[in-house]
């Protein structure tokens, strides 16, 4: 019989991360229920969390490709035929952090009493439909999914299992740098604006247990995130988003613009999307009421759309012309938004290499106009064809948005790069309008662009 060989872990390093969701979360659960097509997952008390594997999976991805890593010094561990070892590092689910902390197992806490936890009973629901190159729905392409609001806090530990190798403290962490990268995301939707996080604390401690006092710290160490082992110092430090291309926009609203919320108030027909936001201003977390939305895949669409015809100008490729391609089959579109294949061979699917995110402001002032269709030969009211919109006034206010691209989307035509390029300047000058209602006048805006921190 093959004699296994033995290691002893007589040494553990135990991190402790707070981080909090810049963007909308979408952690599903891969099922749907009566309310959406795609829920989040939650915990006993139905408060969202994040579950380890997910948490695994990220930083295993982060750190290279499983082929890169099949070798004895690899934490997460390696399977090689009959070559191999288990993983050496344990993750914790992340666990929701509210008002008195973590919430980690069941609360007795009433969460419909709750001014700040009840808020998580319902959470928003995000409409999506995908539309074609004519500008009109695809057919069987609308569909909804649940996120957790943006700014909620997670806390989750890890811990290394090790015998002393240097090469393995390293990699751990390295694995803690990467949770402080730009171009991490968690979750599902990560292309459609969701899972940017913040680390808010990173807090780590090396133990020895041949060492006494160490030793019982361990064995002292409670299983409960709500208990923080002595002694852990700060973790500070970052690594750097590598092979990303960091696109900066300023945008600034020539004055009404309409991100529709595919619902109607009491007010009007068409109203623009708003989702409340967490805030920690005052040391706590708290709802000030409902943010202006603009959702990165609203913006994501609109730049697939320009940058396919940017493309085709490049190239020459006109109207009429049997090579132009829109869609996913152009090439610069699948190289930067990924492709869905168009229900072909799964060889066709490709994902996207832009990262982008939602914006969040101040619910600023907003206008109903009436629209009513005129008949073109009495002109007339067309009757039944009067309709009224809310639209947001944003004269006076100023968008960040930072876009990520993956440098490999630029390499293999240099017609791709400068057709994307084109379709930011595109939207700084007021060329390319944004949300709905464009042909009415709406999303008109201007600013500037700036690639790695200089200006195009």
């Amino acid at each position: 019989m093959k004699k296994t060989k033995q290691t002893n872990y007589k040494h553990r390093i135990i991190a402790r991360i707070t981080i909090e969701a810049k963007s909308p979360l979408a952690i599903g659960t891969g099922s749907n229920d009566l309310l959406t097509d795609a829920p989040v997952a939650t915990d006993v008390n139905g408060l969202p969390f994040i579950p380890g594997t997910a948490l695994a999976g990220i930083l295993r991805h982060a750190l290279g490709k499983e082929g890169d890593n099949k070798n004895d010094k690899n934490i997460f561990g390696f399977q090689d035929n009959d070559k191999g070892h288990g993983s050496e590092i344990i993750f914790t689910d992340a666990v929701m952090v509210g008002k008195d902390g973590p919430i980690d197992g069941l609360t007795t806490k009433d969460l419909a009493q709750d001014k700040f936890l009840v808020h998580y009973l319902e959470m928003p629901i995000r409409q999506h439909v995908k539309i074609n190159e004519f500008g009109t729905a695809e057919d069987g392409a609308k569909f909804d999914n649940q996120v957790v609001y943006a700014g909620t806090r997670f806390l989750f530990e890890i811990e290394l299992c090790h015998d002393g190798n240097p090469e393995k403290q390293q990699q751990f962490d390295e694995a803690l740098r990467q949770l402080r990268s730009t171009s991490l995301r968690i979750g599902g939707g990560t292309r459609k604006g969701y899972g940017e996080i913040e680390v808010v604390s990173c807090k780590k401690r090396s133990l020895d247990l041949t060492k006494e006092d160490d030793l019982n710290a361990y064995l002292a160490k409670s299983s409960k995130l709500t208990c923080e082992l002595p002694g852990m110092v700060d973790f500070c430090e970052t690594a750097e988003a590598a092979n990303w291309a960091t696109y900066e926009l300023e945008l600034h609203p020539d004055d009404f613009f309409l991100f529709g919320s595919g619902m109607g108030d009491d007010a009007a027909d068409m109203t623009p999307v708003t989702e409340e936001k967490v805030t920690w201003e005052s040391g706590g977390p708290e709802f000030k009421g409902q943010k202006t939305l603009i959702p990165a895949s609203s913006i994501k669409g609109a730049l697939a759309h320009r940058t396919a015809f940017h493309w085709n100008k490049l190239n020459k490729l006109f109207v009429g012309n049997e090579n132009a391609k829109t869609g996913d089959d152009n090439p610069a579109v699948k190289a930067i938004f990924g492709s869905s294949g168009n229900g072909q061979t799964s060889a066709e699917i490709t994902r996207g290499r832009i990262l982008l995110s939602d914006i969040f402001a101040e619910k600023k002032q907003e206008k109903i106009v009436n629209h009513v269709a005129i008949d073109r030969f009495t002109g007339g009211a067309i009757e039944g064809a009067l309709f009224t919109e809310k639209v947001t006034y944003g004269k006076d206010q100023t968008f960040a948005m930072n876009i990520l691209v993956e440098e490999k989307a630029f390499e293999d035509d240099s017609t791709i790069k400068a057709a994307f390029e084109q379709t930011l300047k595109d939207i700084c000058t007021g060329m390319l309008p944004l949300g709905g209602g464009v042909n009415r006048g709406n999303g008109i805006f201007n600013g500037k662009v700036k690639l790695n921190g200089t200006e195009l």
